[in-house]
């Protein structure tokens, strides 16, 4: 038996993912109300007018993100985005910046490698912002050169933000690995023999966008 485990964010309106870009609005384009004159008595629907910024919640990078010629998202095929036999890589409290140590003597080829730094635990807080977990250029490259297919994150950013250099986002994107930046419950996964699921919609000119990230896991409850 297999259970399923929820690792994205909430989406809701106001909601700041990442400082300086906008939040989502959400309205009514058909309200309740309004359709009822449409339909059947006792008869209502909703359609939603959404406002989003792609990068809002837990979301998938593509190539595209950073690369003019790197494929976007609908370019994607499913085998990159759902089904990923994947590793989870824990990182101590007190680590910042994460290099390269971390991930060696570890089996990554093929793999979905999620760093877990329980940095999520601020997310919708200023502390959120300031002070973050990230990877090295060092064990981007690492990653790299052993084979993994998406690395993922539960922080604010994969990169270090303090200057305007971004290694992690064009070592991987630019070796056709995916990333996924604030996720979060990692905690409750295991530290490997599980399978990862990131799918944003299929969409043309797009490089980044939200997705439903979860994992699969064996009940080793039955």
């Amino acid at each position: 038996m297999n259970k399923l485990i929820d690792l994205s964010h909430t989406i809701e309106e106001g909601m700041i993912t990442y400082k300086g870009l906008p939040a989502p609005l959400v309205c009514d384009f058909l309200s309740r109300e309004a359709s009822k004159q449409h339909y059947q008595q006792g008869t209502s629907f909703l359609i939603s007018s959404i406002e989003l910024c792609s990068n809002t919640g837990t979301y998938l990078d593509s190539p595209f993100h950073r690369y003019a010629e790197g494929r976007d998202l609908s370019e994607l095929e499913l085998q990159a985005l759902a089904d990923l036999p994947a590793i989870k890589i824990v990182i101590e409290d007190n680590v910042t910046a994460i290099d390269k140590r971390y991930f060696t003597g570890v089996d990554l080829k093929g793999k979905a490698v999620l760093v877990q730094t329980l940095w999520c635990r601020h997310f919708n807080s200023e502390q959120y912002f300031e002070g973050h977990p990230y990877l090295t250029a060092d064990a981007a490259v690492y990653l790299r050169d052993n084979g993994v297919k998406l690395v993922g994150i539960d922080s604010y950013n994969i990169d270090d933000v303090s200057s305007d250099s971004r290694p992690v986002h064009s070592t991987l994107l630019g070796a056709d690995i995916l990333i996924v930046e604030h996720m979060c419950n990692l905690d409750a996964l295991p530290n490997s023999d599980f399978q990862f699921f990131a799918v944003p919609v299929k969409m043309k000119n797009v490089g980044t966008f939200p997705v439903r990230a979860f994992a699969q896991v064996k009940d080793t409850s039955c």
